[in-house]
């Protein structure tokens, strides 16, 4: 988790967080599979259906004791909202700078200690099921494993796959990804979706090795 250095997190934050951990254990929440025993990690969510998720996922966390972090552009992190948004786990980013958002989060991975970056892998709410591969592309950067989490509301279970170790080839990976996530959810159509784009990528990709 991404704080100021000597300073105790701020009264709100601690006060978030515990509504937040009240909202999860009295919804009945319950861990499949738990975290790694890593230092690093990039925490790819999905699926992004609901702005519950995050809250349900918060409380996940903190029951494996882990403090997650978040990506947040940087004018956020100002005024009072500085303070609490770092002591909530963002990782401010300056989109006018020269290097791009993948390399400032790689920095940040660089000069933490302990850092699990959650990334909605499908982007927005918007997404049938498809993802995005800013999330491979920052853990690739980094030279950090990814973690796949998954959600069954349903069953009210969450659970979180073995660190995957980007190899750079991004159809395969995704083709890894999409088997586990099916192999929790058979029936799940954004999953289903999920995999037919990794099938897809990986015929394009057979098509330019020729």
């Amino acid at each position: 988790m991404t704080q100021i250095s000597g300073r105790q997190p701020s009264l709100l934050s601690r006060i978030v967080r515990q509504i937040i951990w009240w909202i999860y254990r009295f919804q009945g929440w319950k861990i499949d599979t738990g975290l790694p025993d890593l230092p690093k990690y990039v925490i790819a969510g999905a699926p992004h259906s609901s702005n519950w998720d995050f809250v349900f996922f918060i409380g996940a966390t903190a029951e494996e004791g882990v403090a997650p972090s978040f990506m947040g552009k940087h004018t956020l992190f100002k005024g009072i909202m500085r303070n609490f948004l770092l002591d909530m786990g963002g990782v401010s980013i300056d989109r006018s700078k020269k290097s791009n958002a993948t390399q400032q989060v790689a920095d940040a991975f660089a000069a933490a200690d302990e850092l699990a970056l959650v990334i909605a892998a499908e982007g927005t709410r918007s997404s049938k099921g498809e993802w995005k591969s800013g999330f491979y592309h920052i853990a690739q950067a980094a030279d950090v494993p990814v973690v796949v989490t998954w959600v069954s509301w349903e069953s009210r279970t969450l659970g979180f796959s073995d660190p995957l170790y980007p190899t750079g080839d991004y159809a395969s990976d995704l083709v890894k990804i999409a088997t586990f996530l099916r192999s929790k959810r058979p029936d799940y159509e954004r999953y289903k979706v999920l995999e037919a784009q990794a099938e897809r990528l990986m015929q394009q990709q057979r098509l330019i090795d020729g």
